[in-house]
């Protein structure tokens, strides 16, 4: 993730959150008394966002300790610990919410994400995320994805063209779209084709598209299409497709398969902040 941008949207949820002051903490602690407690697991799974920890707290204060015991990517067992944070208690549990928040939610996508790469099993078809993310988020949730294992599709309608029914319903055609898309961009900007027929795949080719996608087609079908693609175009499945048919999908020989449900449908990963905190009275 973008440090920079990193910061700026945690202070941006610290903002929302805090409004003029935590007025619970800030009622019960002075500013001076120190505390110590554990980002713990309660449940199985993949960690992502663990930075998230330390780019928070140090945002109130850039001396508070914050000790990291396990890395993006890697795997959870319940009562792991996270992380040890130790520093002003009023600042450990103003920040505390904006924190859990994030590493929960990522952390549930990039389990998610490893389920799928593990159910798919394939040294060649990849598993890809797609523009179906919270508002506000996005980062978050695409950097959680390949934390799991997955793929990055595009972020936004900046990166990259895609061409979908509705595009190719008002320009009228597929070639069309395309040949609109070429006279007004750049040729590091790629262009796909969603396609549902053989001969939307036909036509997606001869237009000239860089990766074609193949929207909501059975195995059978998406075996057929790769075949008609030259190797030199990438090709994606995409479409209700689900983990337990994710095998079934990778034997077709396509590039990708895209999920929308990774960043939509995700269960949010157990993780608490335990205070075992002992005062050390005033600094």
């Amino acid at each position: 993730m973008n440090i920079i941008k990193l910061r700026e949207e945690l202070k941006r949820f610290l903002i929302e959150d805090i409004g003029e002051h935590d007025v619970t903490t800030s009622s019960i602690f002075p500013t001076t008394q120190v505390g110590e407690g554990n980002i713990i697991a309660k449940e199985a799974g993949v960690l992502a966002g663990v930075e998230i920890i330390k780019e928070c707290l140090h945002l109130f204060d850039p001396t508070i300790a914050v000790t990291l015991y396990k890395l993006d990517g890697e795997s959870l067992e319940p009562g792991d610990v996270i992380a040890k944070v130790k520093g002003p208690i009023v600042h450990l549990l103003t920040g505390e919410r904006i924190i859990l928040n994030l590493l929960q939610r990522m952390s549930g996508i990039a389990s998610l994400t490893r389920t799928a790469v593990n159910a798919l099993n394939s040294e060649h078809t990849k598993i890809c995320d797609t523009r179906k993310t919270t508002p506000g988020l996005r980062m978050f949730e695409k950097y959680a994805v390949t934390c799991g294992g997955g793929s990055n599709h595009r972020f936004g309608l900046y990166d990259g063209v895609m061409i979908k029914d509705n595009h190719i319903a008002f320009s009228g055609s597929i070639t069309n779209a395309v040949k609109a898309v070429r006279a007004k961009t750049g040729h590091m900007v790629k262009i796909e084709v969603e396609t549902e027929s053989r001969e939307d795949v036909l036509e997606a080719i001869e237009a000239g598209a860089d990766v074609i996608m193949f929207d909501n087609r059975e195995p059978s079908e998406v075996l057929e299409f790769v075949k008609l693609v030259p190797k030199h175009i990438v090709t994606e499945a995409s479409g209700g497709i689900t983990v337990d048919r994710l095998a079934e999908y990778g034997k077709t020989g396509v590039d990708y398969i895209s999920l929308g449900m990774l960043t939509h449908s995700y269960k949010a990963l157990d993780i608490s902040f335990v205070t075992g905190w002992k005062s050390e009275g005033e600094k």
